[in-house]
């Protein structure tokens, strides 16, 4: 279908529900609000469907859970028409299958592109959210549902002189649409997170010279991706209800091998084995070994040699390998990065890889970036430093709920939420994946799910009892973020400097808010909360006798 010409072309000044952004929660959102007799539409700051698969057009973009389980589940004939290519779906494929999501469901005419929000105001006389675009447009509804996503900011550190330099600037999460050459040319790269380690190895096979700053060394794991058969298709696809309920009962909502045994109560030779196996078998099994390897130090030392030993077995020079070993937090603290010939790269006589440890970088001048021992001449500039995760997209717009309180007061010192899907202070707002839920440390399409469908049963329990007011408790957002705590630190998640922390974003507060209790426990929490008739949610009516709106924003 050609999107333009199924954009409408008119946002309408009043909905039943308004979802921001047109990513997969934002969609799947759209769909159930319809079907349950909404009006609703969604508002998209880009200019595509899509999410983070619009924005993150980087060579080498594609998804680290395996492509037949990334992909909705709540429409069987869905599930069986749409044929995957590969183990792992790169971004044009993720964003074909958007498309198709959209074009079957028939979601073009109620998605607004091109309309960044820039407030969401709640009128505590109304019971209605007024939500502002930047370019002006003015719409009020009863509910707002953010579906902006954990990874939709991206985040460009602040470096003296960059303002100067005068070459081509890029960032792998708001990369180009127009196809971009770096034949002949000499790169800046900086940042060796997830998508830094996708994108460096294709950008080095054009490039003249990469030089690559980075300021921490990863683990990353062989991705072996390889193309799908359409037997192998057709006999998962046969099976699904039973493989997502599988998928669905494991802790992180992904079907990954699970190992059943301590990583320090077997031998020495065959722990290496079952850790050469993984590596072989390749993709994020290789964190899941042992079931204590994300709980014990000790345990997860042995994982981490591991991967230090394959570095020195694949990078010649000795002293390339040793800045690429990662030391000072445990493996899969910080994101796990699933590579292809990442490591490999650094054989490459045309790139060099600059610790930003050891010489930290000083300044960017109009054509180069000047350490504080050398300078590196170059052509064009890649920022490959991830983004201001969980809070950023929110905190960018300014939203105010009862009494004009802002958000971004409430979430001064960390975000709170009670379950992730709701803010004390903040009525008829809900946020999909929201901190305080499983979200990024799961199978993201699982928890998008889970929240969506949560939330429609929601408005659609307080319509048939006759309210129209719902939001969190002080008191059980408090208890429930005390309780994210406390599962988190009997882990070693919060012991990392990463973006689940907030601490790759200078001045932000620092905590880890991820649910890690398991997709299939926080499942069974939200089912409780039902069953105990909304425990922990403040249930009223503001006019009893109006038609609920509902208002979905995307940013």
């Amino acid at each position: 279908m050609n999107t333009s010409e199924a954009m409408p072309l008119v946002i309408p000044s009043r909905v039943d529900a308004l979802v921001v952004g047109a990513g997969f929660a934002g969609l799947y959102m759209l769909h159930k609000l319809r079907r349950s007799g909404l009006r609703a539409c969604i508002l998209e700051a880009g200019d595509e469907v899509g999410g983070t698969w619009n924005w993150n057009r980087y060579p080498g973009a594609r998804c680290d859970v395996e492509s037949l389980e990334y992909s909705y589940s709540f429409d069987e004939d869905l599930q069986r028409e749409w044929h995957w290519t590969e183990r792992y779906a790169t971004q044009p494929e993720i964003l074909s299958y958007i498309h198709h999501v959209c074009d079957r469901f028939d979601l073009w005419p109620d998605i607004h592109l091109n309309a960044r929000v820039s407030s969401a105001i709640y009128g505590d006389s109304e019971g209605r959210w007024r939500i502002e675009t930047e370019r002006g447009d003015i719409v009020f509804a009863r509910y707002l549902i953010m579906a902006t996503g954990c990874l939709s900011t991206p985040n460009v550190p602040v470096i003296k002189g960059q303002q100067n330099f005068e070459g081509d600037v890029y960032h792998t999460g708001k990369w180009p649409k127009t196809p971009v050459s770096f034949k002949g040319r000499r790169v800046g790269f900086i940042g060796t997170g997830s998508s830094g380690c996708q994108a460096l190895p294709l950008i080095a096979e054009e490039a003249a010279k990469v030089f690559v700053f980075q300021r921490t060394a990863n683990h990353c794991i062989p991705a072996n991706n390889y193309p799908l058969s359409d037997e192998y298709q057709r006999r998962v696809k046969e099976r699904y209800p039973e493989l997502r309920a599988k998928w669905r009962s494991t802790p992180i909502g992904i079907g990954l091998p699970r190992g059943n045994r301590f990583a320090l109560c077997v031998s020495e030779i065959e722990r290496e084995s079952l850790y050469q196996h993984r590596w072989d078998v390749g993709g994020g099994g290789f964190a899941t070994t042992f079931e204590d390897l994300i709980l014990d130090r000790e345990a997860n030392e042995t994982a981490a040699e591991f991967i230090r030993k394959k570095i020195d077995t694949i990078v010649h020079d000795p002293r390339v390998a040793e800045r690429l070993k990662p030391y000072g937090h445990a493996m899969g603290a910080k994101r796990l990065c699933l590579v292809t010939n990442y490591y490999e790269t650094f054989n490459l006589d045309h790139v060099q890889l600059i610790s930003t440890r050891e010489t930290p970088i000083e300044e960017i001048t109009s054509d180069a970036i000047r350490t504080r021992d050398h300078e590196y001449k170059i052509d064009c500039l890649v920022y490959a430093t991830g983004f201001d995760a969980m809070t950023g997209a929110m905190l960018a717009i300014n939203i105010q709920g009862r009494n004009g309180r802002a958000l971004r007061e409430a979430w001064a010192d960390r975000p709170n939420t009670y379950l992730g899907l709701m803010i004390a202070g903040f009525p008829n707002l809900f946020t999909i994946t929201g901190p305080g839920s499983p979200s990024v440390l799961s199978n993201v399409i699982v928890s998008i799910e889970q929240h969506v469908e949560w939330i429609a049963n929601c408005i659609s329990y307080l319509r048939e009892s006759g309210k129209d007011t719902i939001e969190a408790s002080e008191d059980e957002q408090a208890a429930w973020m005390a309780h994210v705590d406390r599962i988190a630190n009997l882990t070693l998640y919060p012991t990392a400097k990463s973006w689940y922390t907030g601490a790759n974003i200078d001045g932000k507060p620092s905590g880890f808010s991820i649910y890690v209790g398991g997709t299939s426990t926080y499942a069974a929490e939200l089912e409780q909360v039902v069953s105990a008739g909304y425990k922990g949610f403040i249930i009223g009516s503001h006019e009893p006798s109006v038609e609920c709106s509902v208002l979905a924003v995307a940013s």
